[in-house]
């Protein structure tokens, strides 16, 4: 058994959402200073690699510490979405792919973006789903989808409507992924713990591949 690291690390130079506040980390105490090393840090709960919550945009739905601690793990597939000359993931796609879907509880896209982390172009252009393509992974009973871009809708769109679709079915999502390329092709469990906020819209968190 291994694990594979599926995050990206956050630190005060890191990308953020197009309008979001950048992380801000300093040292609260040193051991030079104080004997001891303590480290402040601050940022939107939507930061690096994170987890949405339908309370994230559905007034009254659940936040992630509302829901039971299994709904952040379980058994996974990977679609290559970096293998499409558009932009949209559309529903013929996956459904050409629904015999490697079987079992899975959180799919997750493997869209190629992760590799321009830290570009500007990393917000723009990348592969979302098309509405139905939504849907229809929506009626499947997965816990959560998973990315290696920014967000399930365009950065530009402003209507959210992936996010929508996703929320009011009650799944997760979790933006920001890296690393899955490896994964296509194999059964394995994801794990995407977050922090224990109150009321938590999203957090950050430490995704990884059980293999």
């Amino acid at each position: 058994m291994a694990a594979i690291d599926l995050t990206h690390t956050l630190s005060p130079t890191m990308p953020v959402y197009p309008g979001s506040e950048p992380p801000v980390i300093r040292a609260a105490a040193t051991v030079e200073r104080d004997g001891f090393a303590e480290t402040w840090f601050g940022m939107p709960t939507h930061t690096g690699t994170h987890i949405d919550a339908p309370a994230h945009m559905l007034a009254g739905a659940a936040s992630l510490d509302q829901l039971g601690i299994d709904r952040f793990f379980g058994p996974a597939r990977v679609v290559d979405a970096s293998v499409l000359p558009g932009p949209e993931i559309g529903l013929g796609f996956l459904e050409a792919r629904q015999a490697d879907l079987e079992g899975a509880e959180f799919v997750l896209f493997h869209t190629g973006w992760s590799r321009k982390w830290g570009q500007e172009a990393y917000f723009t252009g990348f592969p979302v789903l098309a509405p139905e393509a939504a849907r229809w992974l929506c009626g499947r009973g997965l816990k959560g989808l998973g990315f290696d871009a920014s967000s399930i809708d365009p950065v530009a769109a402003g209507t959210y409507e992936n996010h929508q679709i996703c929320f009011q079915a009650g799944l997760i999502l979790i933006e920001n992924l890296t690393g899955l390329e490896p994964l296509i092709g194999r059964s394995f469990l994801f794990s995407c713990l977050p922090l224990k906020l109150e009321r938590a819209d999203g957090s950050p968190v430490r995704a990884i591949a059980i293999v």
